[in-house]
């Protein structure tokens, strides 16, 4: 049995800023039949950070069948753009775990949702209390860009994400002095089981939704990211869903990890790779992994399907 993940919902639903584009202009004027949404590291790209060619078939094929072909990411743009994506066969880029959703075609973003400046104060001052180390992320679009606090001494994890972006990073005032709104806080815990701290985490900020991710670095670090309840992957496929007259059972999702978990559970049909946690390859129908072109065998299997046939 599938569970729909639930999100309270506050305050923060003012934060989302969209742009509605008009009908006609989606999805080349054509009302699109279905909606694919694939997480991007682990499950389309590469362990050598290339693409399959199967996979990439089964994406145009997708697009020839009119269905509207979505990649859901935590990657802000600016990281996802380091790779060769450009004449990647996709209508919607996803990205911030949902912060926001970009127009693959023209590079429009179509839809934006950040935190207020005072509920940014108040994740820092909890994550402060629990002596995590962690950075604050700027609004988008310039949200690869961010303040970062170190509350410990030794965490190679959080110190090489800070070398990635040194361009972009600079360390947090401890009085917080002037910092206005965000798109997201993301602390990073070493290796080790984190789900005790998430749960404190959780209970201490009931009016945000934070998602637990495995560090994309290393491989083993936690990366806890903090975000206001609008935001998740699946809230962003359900809204890109609405703007196409779709619902959730008229989607295929495909992920490799828990922070893939709310949109494997709402969309209609859902598959994780075979290099997922065993938690997930257990909970979920598996598919190759990501460098033997799961997401084409994924693709196979939905078309082949009596929910796809029903359509």
């Amino acid at each position: 049995m599938k569970f729909r993940s639930k999100v309270k919902r506050s305050a923060f639903d003012d934060m989302s800023i969209s742009s509605e584009i008009p009908r006609s202009d989606w999805h080349n004027g054509q009302s699109p039949i279905g909606l694919f949404v694939c997480d991007f590291d682990g499950t389309l790209l590469r362990t050598d950070r290339s693409f399959s060619n199967d996979d990439l078939e089964a994406l145009k094929k997708l697009g020839e069948l009119g269905i509207a072909r979505a990649i859901a990411t935590g990657r802000s743009l600016y990281s996802i753009n380091t790779l060769p994506i450009s004449n990647l066969p996709v209508d919607f880029l996803i990205f911030s775990s949902g912060a926001g959703i970009n127009r693959h075609a023209d590079g429009l973003i179509i839809r934006k949702t950040g935190m207020e400046a005072h509920q940014v104060r108040q994740a820092i001052q909890i994550l402060q209390a629990n002596r995590l180390d962690f950075m604050v992320h700027r609004p988008i679009p310039d949200n690869h860009a961010f303040c970062y606090f170190a509350s410990t001494a030794d965490n190679a994890d959080f110190k090489r994400r800070i070398d990635i972006y040194r361009q972009f990073a600079t360390p947090l005032d401890r009085k917080q002095d002037g910092f206005d709104r965000a798109t997201q806080l993301l602390a990073v815990v070493p290796p080790g089981d984190a789900r005790p701290l998430i749960q404190t985490l959780r209970r201490a900020m009931p009016d945000f939704n934070i998602i637990q991710t495995t560090s994309p670095l290393d491989g083993c670090s936690t990366w806890i990211e903090i975000f206001p309840p609008t935001v998740s992957k699946s809230l962003a496929a359900e809204w890109l869903a609405g703007k196409f007259s779709l619902n959730a059972n008229q989607a295929l999702s495909i992920g490799n990890d828990y922070n893939d978990l709310d949109l494997l559970d709402w969309a209609g049909c859902s598959f994780v790779v075979r290099n997922a946690p065993p938690d997930l390859t257990g909970r979920f129908p598996t598919v190759a992994s990501n460098d033997n072109g799961g997401v084409a065998e994924a693709v196979r299997r939905w078309l082949a399907s009596d929910s796809f046939n029903h359509l």
